[in-house]
């Protein structure tokens, strides 16, 4: 009976979680969806060197069909329908090869330029986010947004700042360190409560903080700007007083 019990109450639990992931539009939707520009940004330009290759490579056999039937005056149908067959087989390899080539946890560690990593790291997180539980994905969804911020900041930082060498341990490794290690976990054993919490509850706590921490590194940076802009504010009040552009 208390088997039974424990049973229909697991059932319940995951008919839960897959409502949730329903409403939150399904885990696989957020397969390919970029969940911040900096991966977008990525992602068009692999797609543009892979256009390149592709269009390159296509030529070359173009020409080559082209050198070899002046060579031999002429190339014939069966030449022509081996050059057919050739671009057929590039454009066959273009469709079905990976549409993004995405960064190896290895390599984001060993990024070093903190705005390169946030983008890499953007790109990682979109691969990783269909295995996630939905209260995870909207966190990671989330941090897109706050890792685009956060790399626009970085865009105007010395590489020294300790602000970018914070960017790196946070990006870098606590937070697909963190991911990994939950995955590393059996599926059945993610929701089962061990010290009061389960490890799908300690992985969102865990990004909540890492998310927290991003948004204060973000706003440790953008600090500096404001001070500029309240200066700059201020300089200007004193030389043109309140009057409005044009009036003096």
């Amino acid at each position: 009976m208390a088997d039974s019990t424990h049973h229909s109450q697991r059932i319940l639990t995951e008919a839960k979680g897959a409502l949730a992931v329903q409403r939150s539009g399904g885990r696989h939707r957020a397969g390919g969806a970029p969940i911040g520009k900096g991966s977008a940004s990525l992602r068009k330009r692999q797609l543009g060197r892979r256009l390149a290759g592709m269009f390159a490579a296509i030529l070359a056999v173009i020409v080559a069909a082209g050198i070899l039937g002046t060579a031999i005056n002429g190339i014939g149908f069966a030449g022509v329908m081996a050059v057919a067959l050739a671009i057929a087989l590039i454009i066959g390899g273009f469709a079905l090869a990976p549409k993004v080539k995405v960064p190896a946890r290895a390599d984001l560690a060993r990024t070093q330029d903190a705005r390169q990593l946030v983008a890499r790291t953007e790109l990682w997180l979109e691969h990783q986010r269909p295995a996630l539980p939905a209260p995870a994905v909207a966190v990671v969804e989330q941090l897109g947004v706050q890792l685009d911020a956060l790399g626009a900041q970085l865009a105007h930082v010395d590489p020294a700042h300790p602000a970018a060498a914070e960017t790196r341990r946070l990006v870098g490794e606590y937070l697909p360190e963190t991911i990994e290690t939950w995955q590393r976990i059996p599926a059945h054993l993610r929701r089962e409560e061990r010290a009061g919490s389960t490890p799908d509850a300690q992985l969102l706590e865990s990004l909540q903080r890492i998310s927290s921490e991003v948004d204060h590194v973000t706003r440790q940076l953008a600090e500096g700007e404001l001070d500029k802009l309240a200066i700059r504010t201020r300089y200007l009040d004193y030389k043109y007083g309140g009057a409005a552009p044009g009036e003096n």
